[in-house]
């Protein structure tokens, strides 16, 4: 900003007090001034030095004002002028420029019909003072020369005062407007800041209670089941203290990844040495067994003799592990059969890949429909867990026939404060055109319906219904694989569509013998 701009702006903060100076300054000079010329008998007939003096203050008296109310001032300055020329001062030099003054300033600070009002008024003025002007010299030819010239002076000088005051006018206008812009883009920014903040505030709230609300559920079924256990079953209370150990150890590497969009350091741990990702990008480390391969007694296999818990290289190796999707469905389902609990696993359709992070939705779905049947389910539940793969959506059931299906207990359940499961699964379906539906089921247990939409299947067969099929032929359908999906090789028969491909995993059976566990 240059000078110029300072002053001005500092002119505009004092406005009153830079006016009333200027103002008096020049009181000092045109007030004598005024009546030196109204003594020299140029005002009009009859007039006196005096009164000049007084009519020129008077003219002056305003001009203090002219912006912080220049509707007012303008008014009056126009008003002492006519009054003046009607009382037979017909021109007071050099203190008649405070009506210049005065056009300058409604044009510039005041309203729109106050600057053409004044204007009009001027231009009005100029015709009756070349009027009186021609009136005193008595001769018909003066009186039309002197209200040419009059008028024609007159009201050039106010025309270009005027236009000089609308272009300052429209310079301030522009000005004020983009002021007005930015400061509409400042709060603009800030809602929008605060609106990022509080969805990215909702999306670790529901990441946060995933995590921590399934690892503990399984933690504490785990801890309780061993702790039963141990005076009779040492090597059950083993395989519960590492399925513990495990499950922590994820949930804090799932946490950490989490937390990690909130820092800005690079990490400064690498992988351990020997470290491999193993099958559905799960890490494999040096004496384990690859996560999602369910060894004996845990779904991430005991610790080889010799090797102990690894340390924070794998912490950050298991950082860096895509984050989970429907294909670690079944490593999901078989850490909570590790916790005790009765599920089966079923899988129809042909799966194929989902746009980012719906996956992870699925996953989180079924994690905290689980979660809730390992708290609110009782005693020795019967799960069953169905995803079905349509021509154009994804279909998550999650069926337990617990204790806890009472609607008037579910209806608490959404009441309550801080209950954010339910909330959770639903926003995340929202996020990708989905739908979640929570409810009892009938003949009791529960029921948690995911359905989001998916991409179709290219170039999909038509249906059963349009396809001949051969008389005396038979088609058998292909045998599924060992992990539930269609084994290579096996393309489905165009003639006759197989029965749909199902993978139901009965139950573990190390789930025959009781368990004790609270509800």
């Amino acid at each position: 900003m240059g000078w110029y701009e300072r002053l001005g702006q500092w002119s505009d903060e004092h406005r009153f007090g830079v006016d009333l100076t200027v103002t008096l300054v020049l009181a000092v000079v045109f007030v004598p001034a005024s009546a030196a010329f109204s003594s020299a008998g140029a005002s009009g007939v009859g007039t006196s030095g005096g009164w000049a003096a007084f009519w020129a203050a008077l003219l002056l008296a305003p001009l203090p004002w002219r912006r912080s109310n220049p509707l007012a001032s303008s008014i009056t300055v126009y008003s002492v002028a006519l009054v003046h020329l009607l009382a037979g001062y017909f021109l007071i030099f050099p203190a008649d420029f405070a009506v210049l003054v005065a056009l300058y300033s409604v044009t510039v600070y005041g309203p729109r019909w106050a600057h053409r009002t004044a204007i009009v008024s001027s231009l009005v003025g100029a015709v009756v003072l070349g009027v009186a002007l021609g009136l005193m010299s008595g001769r018909l030819t003066d009186l039309a020369t002197m209200v040419f010239f009059t008028s024609a002076f007159g009201g050039m000088t106010f025309l270009a005062v005027w236009a000089f005051g609308l272009v300052r006018r429209s310079r301030r206008e522009t000005i004020a407007a983009l002021v007005d812009r930015a400061e509409r883009l400042e709060v603009e920014r800030d809602q929008q800041a605060q609106i990022a903040t509080a969805a990215e505030r909702a999306r670790i709230a529901r990441e946060m209670h995933d995590i921590v609300a399934h690892s503990l559920s399984v933690i504490i079924a785990q801890a309780d089941g061993g702790r039963y256990a141990a005076a009779h079953d040492p090597d059950a209370a083993t395989r519960a203290l590492a399925t513990v150990s495990e499950t922590g150890r994820t949930a804090l590497a799932d946490m950490r990844r989490l937390l990690g969009v909130l820092r800005t350091e690079q990490p400064r741990v690498a992988a351990p040495p020997g470290a491999a990702v193993g099958p559905g990008g799960t890490l494999a480390l040096p004496g384990r067994g690859p996560v999602g391969a369910p060894p004996a007694g845990s779904p991430y296999g005991p610790a080889a003799p010799g090797h102990p818990a690894p340390a924070s290289g794998a912490t950050a190796a298991l950082e860096r592990a895509p984050q989970p999707d429907t294909a670690d469905l079944e490593t999901l389902v078989a850490q909570v059969r590790d916790s005790g609990m009765r599920v089966s696993f079923v899988r129809v359709g042909q799966a194929r890949p989902l746009p980012p992070g719906a996956g992870l939705t699925v996953y989180r779905v079924c994690q905290e429909a689980l979660t809730n049947v390992l708290k609110h389910a009782g005693p020795d539940p019967e799960v069953t867990v169905v995803v079905r793969w349509g021509a154009t959506t994804l279909d998550l059931e999650v069926e337990d026939d617990g204790r806890g299906a009472s609607a008037a207990a579910a209806a608490h359940q959404e009441a309550r404060p801080g209950g954010y499961g339910v909330l959770g699964m639903r926003e995340r379906a929202a996020l990708f055109g989905g739908s979640v539906q929570v409810g009892p089921r009938p003949g009791g247990g529960f029921r948690v319906h995911l359905r989001i939409p998916v991409p179709a299947l290219p170039g999909a067969a038509p249906g059963p219904a349009a396809l001949p099929r051969p008389p005396g032929r038979v088609v058998p359908a292909p045998a599924p694989a060992a992990s539930g999906r269609m084994a290579p090789g096996h393309p489905a028969a165009a003639t006759a569509p197989p029965p749909p491909a199902v993978d139901a995993e009965p139950p573990h059976p190390a789930l025959d013998r009781p368990t004790d566990r609270t509800p």
